[in-house]
């Protein structure tokens, strides 16, 4: 079910992926963020909002250009599809690319939603930072830098002090750094704090306070500095005792992989 997480802005937590989902409720329209991993529930999620209000969606974002957060975008061709430039760039050039990669681990009985998407990429990007006016309500869409992957952003309802910060943020499970930039992201969630007044909305997990923030920061830092310690003493990754750090190990070893990409330029 739908939850008020500020005036007029609703999460939706669903099962599959424990994927958060968010709509923003404004005079002329919804705003919705993210549009999950299928056409299948792409449609589960349309009926969901029709259940929330009779306004049409007329703005999506993708948080980024992860398949689970923005496969569901062709579902809604009567919306502004919005997403960081990086975000498109991504699907229009590697997202035949991720279907196969997608398709080698899902269990076999999902192929065919799998399979029937068709991916479709924001048709408005930005760069830093946009503003959208829901009909009396103004959003703001910004990029806080490198994170979860490059091309991360949030969206900020200033007058209810919620944001929705989509992977940047995870709760529930440790973050995941296949794409990451371990060794930036503490400084995008130093931009985050700045908005953090009130609720934080994940990508995934439960909604998350400015203290839980603080935490995954700290757990960040701690991750670059094993990295960078490592790098300098020319330690091989499988070497680095990892014990030391925030996460179970092989999610250590694929963070500190990516540090180490980061640290060779």
């Amino acid at each position: 079910m739908w939850q008020e997480v500020g005036e007029g802005a609703f999460r939706r937590r669903y099962e599959s992926l424990d994927l958060n989902v968010g709509a923003v409720i404004g005079g002329e329209g919804v705003l919705v963020i993210d549009t999950r991993a299928s056409h299948r529930q792409a449609q589960q999620l349309l009926d969901d909002l029709r259940v929330l209000t009779d306004l049409a969606p007329r703005w999506v974002l993708n948080t980024h250009y992860h398949w689970d957060h923005c496969w569901g975008n062709a579902l809604f061709p009567s919306a502004q599809l919005w997403g960081h430039e990086r975000c498109r760039e991504e699907l229009l050039e590697e997202g035949e690319l991720a279907r196969t990669g997608v398709l080698e681990w899902m269990p076999e009985e999902h192929h065919a939603d799998v399979r029937e998407v068709v991916i479709t990429a924001p048709d408005h990007t930005f760069g830093l930072r946009h503003a959208i006016d829901l009909g009396g309500r103004i959003v703001e869409f910004r990029y806080l830098g490198l994170g979860h992957t490059d091309s991360d952003v949030v969206a900020y309802v200033a007058d209810s002090g919620t944001v929705f910060a989509g992977d940047l943020v995870e709760e529930g499970a440790p973050p995941s750094f296949t794409d990451s930039f371990p060794l930036d992201w503490p400084q995008a969630l130093d931009a985050l704090l700045d908005m953090a007044t009130a609720t934080v909305v994940p990508g995934h997990g439960d909604v998350v306070d400015r203290q839980f923030i603080e935490t995954q920061r700290a757990e960040l830092c701690a991750v670059g500095a094993l990295a960078r310690a490592g790098f300098v003493e020319g330690a091989p990754i499988e070497e680095i005792d990892v014990r030391s750090g925030p996460y179970p190990d092989e999610v250590m070893r694929s963070a500190l992989d990516r540090a180490y990409l980061q640290l060779a330029g």
